[in-house]
């Protein structure tokens, strides 16, 4: 009896040890709706290499891209249920649970790319990262894609070239309002549909960077685009408030390292692609891009520009001021 039971108690101890063990490794599912060749899918992977190296039985990372779990409205109620940890969706995608991210959308607001970063990287801008976590929703930090351009199937010179376009717009109230001050027709759409809507004809044209633009092959289904530089698309890694206050101490701290050092490695990921792919679809043959002059550019924000002042309560005028000084 005395071997029995020395034998039961070695083996409880042996499945209480591998339960705790299992126990200790934390697993982040990380959905996103880009090919693994974009800057975001880039970078997800980036993320899973360091996390394995340094976190290693501590914290498991699942990448599942191109919107093989989810689209980016869906992630958001999978974040908060717990059925994912982790995502980068647009700014654009969360008027649902903050109007303030509402100032990555606001037309011509960014000169460039330097200024965005600039911005993201300021004390408003960091704090911003916060804005959803009342919501339950922890930003992470900001990941950058590039500036948007325009497309359709007929150049789009001037704002009066847009009136009766059905253009695709991500789920923002900002970007229906800026598409709406050309008389267009913006329509909500996800990502995933774009080239079957482009090439069938449900929408005319749509809005996007460089890079998106070549990994979902739209240079084949619009005969123009426009390097209008008009917004920028701009991603939030986030994950929910829940799992990060579960997770010790010590691996948030590391998370939050790698996280920054991913962080740097997508932001020149992201500038290195937006000219390569810009050439890429110009060397293609299968679309014109055109470029604009100072003047039609003028022309085109002065006529986007009222979209600011619809949106500054919301957003708050002095992160549209704090933007506007990055322009310097």
């Amino acid at each position: 009896m005395s071997l029995i039971r020395t034998t039961a108690i070695l083996i409880l101890l042996t499945l209480t040890f591998s339960q705790t063990a299992m126990a200790k490794e934390n697993v982040i599912k990380f959905s996103h709706i880009t090919t693994e060749k974009t800057p975001k899918g880039k970078a997800a992977n980036y993320f899973k290499e360091l996390v394995e190296q340094r976190l290693k039985g501590k914290v498991r990372v699942e990448i599942f891209p191109n919107s093989q779990l989810y689209n980016d409205k869906e992630v958001l109620k999978a974040l908060l249920l717990g059925d994912v940890q982790m995502a980068a969706p647009s700014l654009s995608k969360f008027g649902k649970y903050t109007k303030k991210w509402g100032i990555f959308d606001l037309p011509f607001l960014f000169k460039d790319a330097s200024s965005v970063e600039c911005f993201t990287n300021s004390p408003q801008g960091q704090a911003l990262l916060g804005a959803a976590e009342d919501k339950g929703i922890k930003g992470l930090a900001y990941w950058l894609n590039g500036m948007k351009q325009l497309s359709a199937n007929k150049p789009l010179l001037v704002p009066d070239d847009a009136a009766g376009e059905k253009f695709r717009i991500m789920s923002s109230d900002v970007l229906e309002a800026q598409f709406k001050t050309v008389k267009a027709n913006p329509q909500k759409m996800s990502f995933s549909e774009v080239y079957n809507a482009l090439s069938t004809g449900v929408i005319d044209g749509q809005e996007n960077t460089w890079s998106n633009i070549r990994t979902k092959k739209f240079y084949e289904v619009q005969s123009d685009f426009t390097e209008s530089n008009h917004g920028v698309l701009e991603y939030v890694l986030i994950t929910s408030t829940e799992f990060w206050d579960s997770l010790p101490k010590d691996i948030q701290k590391e998370l939050s390292a790698i996280i920054k050092e991913v962080t740097a490695k997508e932001t020149r990921w992201a500038l290195e692609a937006a000219e390569e792919d810009k050439q890429f679809i110009i060397a293609s043959g299968r679309t014109k891009v055109h470029t604009l002059t100072n003047q039609q550019l003028e022309l085109w924000a002065e006529v986007m520009k009222p979209v600011w002042k619809k949106f500054e309560v919301d957003i708050g005028k002095e992160n549209i001021d704090a933007a506007l000084k990055c322009n310097n």
